[in-house]
Protein backbone atom coordinates (compact mmCIF):
# COMPACT_ATOMS: atom_id res chain seq x y z
CA UNK A 1 0.00 0.00 0.00
CA UNK A 2 1.43 3.31 -1.01
CA UNK A 3 2.00 5.57 1.99
CA UNK A 4 2.51 2.64 4.37
CA UNK A 5 5.37 0.18 4.34
CA UNK A 6 5.10 -3.55 3.74
CA UNK A 7 1.78 -3.43 1.92
CA UNK A 8 0.90 -4.53 -1.61
CA UNK A 9 -1.71 -2.87 -3.79
CA UNK A 10 -3.52 -4.50 -6.69
CA UNK A 11 -5.80 -3.01 -9.31
CA UNK A 12 -5.62 0.56 -8.03
CA UNK A 13 -5.24 3.91 -9.78
CA UNK A 14 -2.19 5.99 -9.01
CA UNK A 15 -2.44 9.67 -9.86
CA UNK A 16 0.59 11.85 -10.38
CA UNK A 17 -0.54 15.42 -9.89
CA UNK A 18 1.18 18.40 -11.40
CA UNK A 19 -0.04 21.97 -11.59
CA UNK A 20 -3.13 22.00 -13.79
CA UNK A 21 -2.70 18.35 -14.82
CA UNK A 22 -4.07 15.07 -13.55
CA UNK A 23 -2.44 11.95 -15.00
CA UNK A 24 -4.23 8.69 -14.34
CA UNK A 25 -2.56 5.32 -14.27
CA UNK A 26 -4.97 2.59 -15.31
CA UNK A 27 -5.34 -0.77 -13.64
CA UNK A 28 -1.93 -1.84 -12.48
CA UNK A 29 -0.30 -4.26 -10.11
CA UNK A 30 2.58 -2.97 -8.06
CA UNK A 31 4.42 -3.50 -4.81
CA UNK A 32 5.93 -0.92 -2.48
CA UNK A 33 9.47 -1.34 -1.20
CA UNK A 34 10.42 -0.21 2.27
CA UNK A 35 13.09 1.46 4.33
CA UNK A 36 12.94 3.00 7.76
CA UNK A 37 13.68 6.67 8.15
CA UNK A 38 14.44 8.77 11.19
CA UNK A 39 10.80 9.79 11.66
CA UNK A 40 9.85 6.44 13.15
CA UNK A 41 7.24 6.01 10.43
CA UNK A 42 7.53 3.23 7.91
CA UNK A 43 8.60 4.42 4.50
CA UNK A 44 7.11 3.57 1.11
CA UNK A 45 9.21 3.11 -2.01
CA UNK A 46 8.42 3.79 -5.66
CA UNK A 47 5.51 2.19 -7.43
CA UNK A 48 5.77 0.23 -10.67
CA UNK A 49 3.06 0.85 -13.20
CA UNK A 50 2.07 -0.66 -16.53
CA UNK A 51 0.11 1.94 -18.43
CA UNK A 52 -0.35 5.69 -18.29
CA UNK A 53 -3.12 7.77 -19.81
CA UNK A 54 -4.20 11.36 -19.37
CA UNK A 55 -7.56 12.28 -17.92
CA UNK A 56 -10.34 12.92 -20.40
CA UNK A 57 -9.90 16.44 -21.82
CA UNK A 58 -13.61 17.28 -21.68
CA UNK A 59 -15.07 19.85 -19.32
CA UNK A 60 -13.58 22.95 -17.68
CA UNK A 61 -9.98 23.83 -17.03
CA UNK A 62 -7.96 21.46 -14.80
CA UNK A 63 -8.02 23.84 -11.85
CA UNK A 64 -11.84 23.88 -11.75
CA UNK A 65 -12.57 21.44 -8.93
CA UNK A 66 -16.27 22.27 -8.54
CA UNK A 67 -17.78 20.72 -11.65
CA UNK A 68 -19.00 17.13 -11.26
CA UNK A 69 -19.75 14.50 -13.88
CA UNK A 70 -19.32 10.74 -14.06
CA UNK A 71 -18.66 8.10 -16.68
CA UNK A 72 -19.53 4.41 -16.81
CA UNK A 73 -15.89 3.58 -16.04
CA UNK A 74 -16.21 5.21 -12.61
CA UNK A 75 -14.06 8.24 -13.34
CA UNK A 76 -15.21 11.84 -13.66
CA UNK A 77 -15.55 12.99 -17.27
CA UNK A 78 -14.37 16.42 -16.23
CA UNK A 79 -10.97 16.99 -14.70
CA UNK A 80 -10.82 17.40 -10.95
CA UNK A 81 -7.77 19.05 -9.41
CA UNK A 82 -7.15 17.29 -6.05
CA UNK A 83 -4.66 19.95 -4.97
CA UNK A 84 -7.32 22.62 -5.49
CA UNK A 85 -9.76 20.50 -3.48
CA UNK A 86 -7.32 20.31 -0.57
CA UNK A 87 -6.26 23.96 -0.67
CA UNK A 88 -9.85 25.21 -0.88
CA UNK A 89 -11.21 22.89 1.81
CA UNK A 90 -11.90 24.61 5.15
CA UNK A 91 -11.84 21.20 6.89
CA UNK A 92 -8.17 20.65 5.95
CA UNK A 93 -5.75 21.96 8.56
CA UNK A 94 -3.66 25.03 7.86
CA UNK A 95 -0.49 23.03 8.57
CA UNK A 96 -1.40 20.54 5.84
CA UNK A 97 -2.04 23.32 3.36
CA UNK A 98 1.21 25.08 4.19
CA UNK A 99 3.25 21.89 3.79
CA UNK A 100 1.57 20.70 0.59
CA UNK A 101 4.14 21.78 -1.97
CA UNK A 102 5.53 20.27 -5.19
CA UNK A 103 8.23 17.67 -4.64
CA UNK A 104 9.97 18.28 -7.96
CA UNK A 105 8.96 20.79 -10.58
CA UNK A 106 5.18 20.98 -10.49
CA UNK A 107 4.43 17.47 -9.22
CA UNK A 108 2.57 17.26 -5.90
CA UNK A 109 2.74 14.23 -3.56
CA UNK A 110 -0.92 13.31 -3.90
CA UNK A 111 -2.61 9.96 -4.64
CA UNK A 112 -6.19 10.02 -5.91
CA UNK A 113 -8.78 7.24 -6.25
CA UNK A 114 -12.21 7.46 -7.90
CA UNK A 115 -15.03 5.11 -6.94
CA UNK A 116 -18.41 4.63 -5.29
CA UNK A 117 -18.08 4.75 -1.51
CA UNK A 118 -21.02 6.94 -0.40
CA UNK A 119 -23.76 5.41 -2.56
CA UNK A 120 -24.31 8.54 -4.63
CA UNK A 121 -24.91 8.69 -8.40
CA UNK A 122 -21.52 10.34 -8.96
CA UNK A 123 -18.16 8.75 -8.16
CA UNK A 124 -16.48 9.86 -4.95
CA UNK A 125 -12.88 11.02 -4.66
CA UNK A 126 -10.38 9.68 -2.11
CA UNK A 127 -7.29 11.88 -1.74
CA UNK A 128 -4.15 10.82 0.14
CA UNK A 129 -1.51 13.47 0.79
CA UNK A 130 1.99 11.98 1.07
CA UNK A 131 5.39 13.22 2.16
CA UNK A 132 7.90 13.97 -0.59
CA UNK A 133 10.89 12.31 1.08
CA UNK A 134 9.42 8.88 1.79
CA UNK A 135 5.84 8.79 0.43
CA UNK A 136 4.35 8.44 3.91
CA UNK A 137 0.62 9.05 4.19
CA UNK A 138 0.17 12.37 5.99
CA UNK A 139 -3.55 12.89 5.50
CA UNK A 140 -6.55 11.13 3.94
CA UNK A 141 -9.77 12.73 2.71
CA UNK A 142 -13.00 11.65 1.02
CA UNK A 143 -14.99 14.03 -1.19
CA UNK A 144 -18.61 13.44 -2.14
CA UNK A 145 -20.52 15.21 -4.93
CA UNK A 146 -23.10 17.60 -3.50
CA UNK A 147 -25.03 20.11 -5.58
CA UNK A 148 -22.45 20.37 -8.34
CA UNK A 149 -19.48 20.58 -5.98
CA UNK A 150 -17.41 18.18 -3.91
CA UNK A 151 -17.88 18.15 -0.14
CA UNK A 152 -15.40 16.77 2.40
CA UNK A 153 -17.16 13.92 4.25
CA UNK A 154 -14.10 12.27 5.84
CA UNK A 155 -10.73 13.49 7.12
CA UNK A 156 -7.85 11.82 8.95
CA UNK A 157 -4.69 13.86 9.50
CA UNK A 158 -2.93 11.56 11.99
CA UNK A 159 0.06 10.06 10.09
CA UNK A 160 0.95 7.55 8.96
CA UNK A 161 -2.45 7.01 7.37
CA UNK A 162 -3.68 5.78 4.00
CA UNK A 163 -7.28 5.39 2.76
CA UNK A 164 -8.65 3.42 -0.16
CA UNK A 165 -11.92 2.04 -1.51
CA UNK A 166 -12.53 -1.67 -1.09
CA UNK A 167 -15.78 -3.12 -2.51
CA UNK A 168 -17.76 -0.04 -1.66
CA UNK A 169 -16.27 0.46 1.81
CA UNK A 170 -13.65 2.94 2.96
CA UNK A 171 -10.61 1.16 4.40
CA UNK A 172 -8.11 3.19 6.42
CA UNK A 173 -4.74 1.77 7.48
CA UNK A 174 -2.87 3.27 10.43
CA UNK A 175 0.31 2.21 12.23
CA UNK A 176 0.45 2.07 16.02
CA UNK A 177 3.40 3.11 18.20
CA UNK A 178 3.87 2.39 21.90
CA UNK A 179 5.81 4.53 24.37
CA UNK A 180 8.80 2.18 24.40
CA UNK A 181 8.84 1.43 20.65
CA UNK A 182 12.07 2.01 18.78
CA UNK A 183 11.64 4.49 15.96
CA UNK A 184 12.40 1.75 13.46
CA UNK A 185 9.45 -0.47 14.37
CA UNK A 186 5.84 0.24 15.34
CA UNK A 187 3.96 -1.95 17.80
CA UNK A 188 1.36 -2.87 15.24
CA UNK A 189 -1.15 -1.75 12.69
CA UNK A 190 -4.87 -0.98 12.62
CA UNK A 191 -6.98 -1.56 9.51
CA UNK A 192 -10.32 0.19 9.97
CA UNK A 193 -13.33 -0.34 7.71
CA UNK A 194 -15.89 2.46 7.45
CA UNK A 195 -19.30 2.33 5.78
CA UNK A 196 -21.50 5.20 4.64
CA UNK A 197 -24.87 5.28 6.46
CA UNK A 198 -26.48 7.94 4.27
CA UNK A 199 -25.11 10.87 6.24
CA UNK A 200 -21.62 9.97 7.42
CA UNK A 201 -19.07 7.16 7.71
CA UNK A 202 -19.41 4.77 10.65
CA UNK A 203 -16.84 2.22 11.77
CA UNK A 204 -17.81 -1.35 10.84
CA UNK A 205 -14.70 -3.37 11.54
CA UNK A 206 -11.25 -2.91 13.05
CA UNK A 207 -8.42 -5.40 12.60
CA UNK A 208 -5.41 -4.91 14.85
CA UNK A 209 -2.12 -6.66 14.08
CA UNK A 210 0.69 -6.73 16.65
CA UNK A 211 4.28 -6.99 15.45
CA UNK A 212 7.10 -8.94 17.06
CA UNK A 213 10.65 -7.79 16.37
CA UNK A 214 12.75 -10.54 14.81
CA UNK A 215 16.54 -10.29 14.58
CA UNK A 216 17.69 -9.50 11.03
CA UNK A 217 14.17 -9.90 9.78
CA UNK A 218 12.42 -6.80 11.05
CA UNK A 219 8.89 -6.89 12.44
CA UNK A 220 6.61 -9.81 11.69
CA UNK A 221 2.86 -9.57 12.28
CA UNK A 222 1.35 -11.57 15.12
CA UNK A 223 -2.14 -13.04 14.65
CA UNK A 224 -4.61 -10.24 14.00
CA UNK A 225 -7.68 -9.59 16.10
CA UNK A 226 -10.89 -8.31 14.59
CA UNK A 227 -13.48 -6.13 16.27
CA UNK A 228 -16.80 -5.54 14.53
CA UNK A 229 -19.38 -2.92 15.40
Amino acid sequence: MRGLNGQGLTGSSLVLVSAGTVVLVGTAVFAVGCATGGTGLRDGGPARTEAVSKAAPTGPSPDDSSSVSASASGRPLKKVDPVALIMGDPKVSLDMKRELKPCTGKEYPVDVSYGKVTGGPVVDIVVNVLSCADALGRGSYVYRADGGKYENVFSDEQPPVYAEIDRGDLVVTKQVYGKSDALAYPSGEDVITYRWNGERFTEQDRVHSEYSNVVDGGPLPAPATSQKN
